[in-house]
């Protein structure tokens, strides 16, 4: 069976089950129209191909940075080794705030932030997958469920002297010398790309097990001290 015609049978299916799946997974009607702004860089649907980002067929289940013949980031081939999988839930988050889960993902834009829109749009995506009605919500690496970040949690202005203190642990790992080889290099992250990045370790949306214990013992104050003195450091 054709991918169009497979898809056009799943779309009647869905709009058939009416309102009361729409508001449980979005609206892939409304989705499709979301994903307009998507299409410079993605493809969708019968004879896709991966040209700027990958085709996004079978998105779901597919471990980040795997399709063969894209040029991925760094950091996009490390979430994938380190066990990042295309949930509804990463995917929201990625959506949303694109380099909040994936920092310098080569892919330039902004997110989503109106939570309804992102619904539609993967309520579309997940039309294209193999199995839609059988598609786990949450991997294991992805059970953290609220990404987004308290206000009064990046108000908190941290301490660069404490950073400092604290920070010792992060240089048995991170270079001093600030460069991307291996492990990342984090000099000069600005301070809310810092800290939201820690958040998402904490509630395991990023799937790096020594940073999600590492993230886990510090507290939020201690994450804006650590924010602070990273931001400066060269």
């Amino acid at each position: 069976m054709g991918i169009r015609l497979q898809t056009s049978l799943t779309l009647a299916a869905f709009f058939a089950a009416g309102v009361a799946w729409a508001n449980e997974f979005g609206d892939p009607e409304k989705g499709a129209d979301v994903f307009k702004k998507c299409k410079s860089c993605h493809q969708i649907g019968e004879g896709s191909k991966s040209r700027i980002g990958p085709q996004l067929n079978g998105v779901f289940g597919r471990v980040a940075g795997s399709v063969d013949g894209v040029k991925y980031s760094k950091s996009m081939l490390r979430a994938g080794d380190d066990g990042l999988v295309w949930t509804e839930e990463t995917l929201d988050a990625y959506i949303e705030n694109p380099k909040a889960l994936i920092s310098k993902t080569r892919m330039s834009f902004r997110g989503i932030s109106d939570a309804e829109q992102r619904s539609d749009l993967l309520a579309y995506l997940r039309v294209y997958s193999d199995n839609p009605s059988n598609i786990p919500e949450a991997e294991p690496t992805a059970t953290g469920t609220d990404h987004d970040i308290d206000p009064a949690i990046l108000a908190i202005v941290g301490d660069p002297e404490y950073g400092e203190y604290l920070a010792s642990e992060c240089m048995t790992c991170h270079q001093v010398s600030g460069d991307d080889d291996g492990i990342p290099g984090i000099n000069g992250w600005p301070t809310e790309d810092f800290v939201v990045a820690m958040h998402a370790y904490k509630r395991k949306l990023r799937p790096h097990p020594v940073m999600q214990m590492m993230a886990g013992r510090l507290s939020d104050e201690e994450i804006a001290a650590i924010a602070a003195y990273f931001k400066d450091f060269e």
